[in-house]
């Protein structure tokens, strides 16, 4: 275990599976099986790093514009490692959360979700959020469109509304806000993941593939991550007095 304490929320977007399997003459649907053994590997070293939470970026609302049978393929994929894992997760204390307009999906897929999340619902060792058919701006319109009913219905006036009521009606809004954001494949850009929750974030990006991306290297970003000076507004001056006084 590190001596620093670790993220409280990590979040990562699992980029390069197709790329990966392509590099092997293989269909890009083969990489996003593969990536299935990062995403253990991922979950398995933040266990054991005692961090709290995890969100992976499964499925962008834009992934429905894909190849049809690579969103077909992650489809019977996702359905597959809800069915195959979640004993696993439940084993180890993982509560298992999805995020994201799950309405789209097959109602097989739905009923697993749902099965699963009921499932590993008590669980604290680690809180796992899937966001699957999510984009950080559907995420703030949904949040948006609630306030906007409760207005209408008498419930709030529109004064009432603010960064803290707006932040409570978002996917994560029990959860603290992410504090490392790893990208891997080479990418620099957030491509619509968690925007709101990742105003303060520090960001790590990774030329590794997906399935490629080990144990080594997540523990890599949270070192990088211990070496940053976040400072939410503040000058490192005043960091540095609340360390010495604190």
């Amino acid at each position: 275990m590190m001596q620093a304490e670790p993220p409280k929320h990590i979040a990562v977007i699992m980029d390069g599976n197709g790329r990966w399997a392509q590099n092997r003459s293989r269909p890009r649907i083969w990489g996003h099986r593969q990536g299935v053994d990062a995403v253990r590997r991922t979950v398995r070293v933040c266990i054991e790093q005692g961090v709290p939470h995890l969100t992976l970026f499964a499925f962008s609302s834009e992934n429905w514009h894909r190849p049809e049978d690579e969103v077909s393929g992650l489809m019977n994929l996702f359905l597959k490692v809800l069915t195959s894992e979640v004993k696993s997760l439940n084993k180890n204390g993982v509560r298992l959360n999805i995020i994201g307009d799950i309405s789209r999906f097959s109602p097989k897929l739905q009923s697993q979700i749902q099965l699963a999340q009921d499932m590993t619902a008590s669980n604290e060792t680690l809180v796992l959020n899937i966001a699957a058919n999510y984009g950080g701006q559907w995420d703030i319109a949904q949040a948006a469109k609630n306030l906007a009913y409760q207005v209408a219905e008498g419930k709030i006036q529109p004064q009432d509304i603010n960064e803290s009521l707006l932040g409570k009606h978002l996917s994560l809004s029990c959860q603290p806000d992410v504090d490392l954001l790893i990208r891997t494949g080479g990418d620099y850009r957030i491509s619509n993941f968690l925007l709101w929750h990742l105003a303060y974030a520090e960001m790590y990006f990774t030329q590794t593939l997906w399935p490629d991306f080990s144990e080594e290297e997540l523990i890599n970003a949270i070192r990088a991550f211990h070496c940053r000076e976040r400072r939410f507004g503040q000058t490192s001056q005043q960091i540095q007095e609340f360390a010495f006084h604190g």
